[in-house]
């Protein structure tokens, strides 16, 4: 059973944030295929990415337990050409101490409604590995909908990585003229 931890909060993310968000992020790298990267990114260099994302206004968000980073969630363009510009990427990190227990739906669903809130369209959802049935159910359970499979498109760990593609309408999608 899942069990939310009393102490939750989720917000934006701060520069005291990021050395901790590297070290989940790390964690990830060198363990899984889940991210493409081979080599964990320094705290100036996901600093960096962070800044590029809130600079086209656009949320990063964390998951706070008892005082604690227990995870992060960021909307990134989908594609940089203009026709994109209502469509946006989410990606979503866990401790791995931290899994199983609602955080990553709580903050999928904040950053929907954010995204939503901001007039973006459709979010994206990119899954590396058809064995990441945590990260592949989570869409699912947030309305994010099976579009298809880009086969042997990373190479990781020895092996050929697909990745799965969902997508969910954000706000009235594609029913009306964007403003």
């Amino acid at each position: 059973m899942n069990h939310m931890p009393e102490n939750t909060q989720i917000r934006e993310v701060t520069d005291r944030d990021m050395a901790r968000i590297t070290e989940i992020y790390a964690h990830y790298v060198r363990t899984s295929v889940i991210t493409f990267e081979y080599d964990p990114p320094s705290v100036e260099e996901m600093s960096l990415r962070r800044t590029r994302i809130q600079e086209k206004g656009l949320p990063y968000l964390v998951a706070e337990v008892d005082g604690d980073i227990a995870g992060f969630a960021y909307a990134a363009p989908f594609r940089a050409r203009y026709a994109y510009r209502f469509s946006v990427e989410d990606t979503v990190y866990l401790d791995p101490a931290q899994t199983g227990r609602g955080l990553g739906k709580q903050l999928l669903s904040a950053l929907i409604d954010t995204c939503t809130e901001k007039g973006y369209r459709q979010m994206i959802g990119i899954v590396a590995g058809r064995e990441n049935l945590a990260s592949i159910n989570l869409h699912k359970s947030l309305g994010f909908e099976f579009k298809g499979t880009a086969e042997a498109v990373g190479y990781k760990f020895d092996r050929w990585i697909d990745t799965l593609h969902l997508q969910r309408p954000l706000g009235p999608g594609d029913q009306s003229p964007p403003h």
